[in-house]
């Protein structure tokens, strides 16, 4: 049996170019996904929106509100207190525990934000960092201020930026009430 070898009038192609050829084609790929530096500026305003309007605590009902911001399926782990839930149903019950137990006592709260800093990673994914301090009226009528900080990992399904990992740090009550009188001060500026 013979073998014939086949050949073309096009000169062979050198490794180099090939190695140059494959890396621009790479990084094209690339950086085809990444957004561009408005849409950066687009995606981060639109999940803004959404949190602050999750967090309008004159939406009629709240808790809707918050679980607004978490998918209808998929994964979702949320970290407080020292404790990792991997679990929707469990994540609710905390969020209903959460505004039963605490929410529903105060008084004339309002929702603020010291600082919401957003990370655009891809048109689908982002993570946001913020802090924020609500200040209130006890049942009893005295001042109070609850406060924290919280990192929230975003991916966009079906047309809408929900949370799919994110963990949260309450601040002691003393800085709560520091952070406030700051901010009712003017010493502080909002981020955004």
């Amino acid at each position: 049996m013979g073998y014939t070898a086949m050949t073309s009038t096009r000169p062979p192609m050198r490794p180099v170019r090939l190695v140059c050829l494959l890396f621009i084609a790479i990084l094209a790929a690339c950086r085809g996904s990444e957004p561009s530096a408005a849409e950066k500026k687009a995606i981060a305003a639109e999940i803004e929106k959404e949190v602050r309007s999750a967090y309008d605590l004159t939406n009629p009902d709240v808790e809707k509100s918050f679980e607004k911001l978490y998918g209808d399926s998929g994964g979702i782990v949320s970290a407080s207190g020292g404790r990792v839930i991997a679990s929707r149903d469990t994540l609710f019950a905390g969020i209903h525990a959460f505004w039963q137990y605490v929410g529903s006592n105060m008084r004339n709260p309002k929702w603020m934000w010291d600082g919401i800093f957003i990370d655009v990673l891809s048109r689908d994914a982002a993570v946001m960092t913020a802090t924020y301090h609500v200040p209130h009226l006890t049942p009893r009528n005295l001042p109070h201020v609850i406060g924290g900080a919280w990192t929230a990992v975003f991916r966009k399904e079906n047309g809408h930026w929900v949370i799919v990992q994110e963990h949260l740090s309450d601040l002691p009550p003393a800085m709560a009430d520091s952070a406030h009188a700051r901010m009712t001060h003017g010493d502080t500026a909002s981020a955004r």
